[in-house]
């Protein structure tokens, strides 16, 4: 099902869902969409505890189900909206499905791709910040719900 909306703080915020998803199965809680021309064509969230795979997380899962929709898996015409800065894997493979826009809420100081250099596709457009308190906010409360 796709769902028609108009702003990256919407795309966040549906990202956020698919966040909220993974906090509830005791999943590091970040979720992700694909978006192509106003439309969501891709929801996923982390599930690398579920699956038993390291590569399970949101944006990989994202990715794959948007290349299934469009039937290639170059996705130029494709935002990726993400509640956390992609790891190094997650950027590498935007950078391989040429995705043109990412999206995120919160910064990853420590797994954050903004580390390693520029790991997107060169044309890629990056938008950062969005929703970000929120976004830190759901990540905070799962990790003090570790510590506990």
């Amino acid at each position: 099902m796709t769902l028609s909306l108009h702003s990256d703080e919407q795309y966040i915020r549906e990202a956020l869902k698919q966040a909220r998803y993974a906090f509830e199965e005791d999943e590091i809680p970040i979720g992700a969409v694909v978006v192509l021309d106003k439309r969501i064509i891709a929801r996923a969230y982390n599930q690398t505890e579920k699956l038993q795979d390291v590569t399970a997380h949101a944006e990989m899962l994202a990715l794959t189900a948007a290349a299934n929709y469009v039937g290639n898996k170059y996705l130029q015409e494709c935002t990726l909206y993400v509640t956390v800065e992609p790891c190094v894997m997650c950027a590498g493979a935007t950078a391989w499905a040429q995705v043109r826009r990412v999206v995120y809420g919160a910064a990853e100081p420590k797994f954050g791709y903004r580390r390693h250099g520029q790991l997107l596709h060169p044309r890629a457009e990056v938008v950062s910040g969005v929703l970000a308190d929120e976004c830190e906010a759901l990540m905070r409360e799962f990790f003090a719900r570790k510590r506990k």
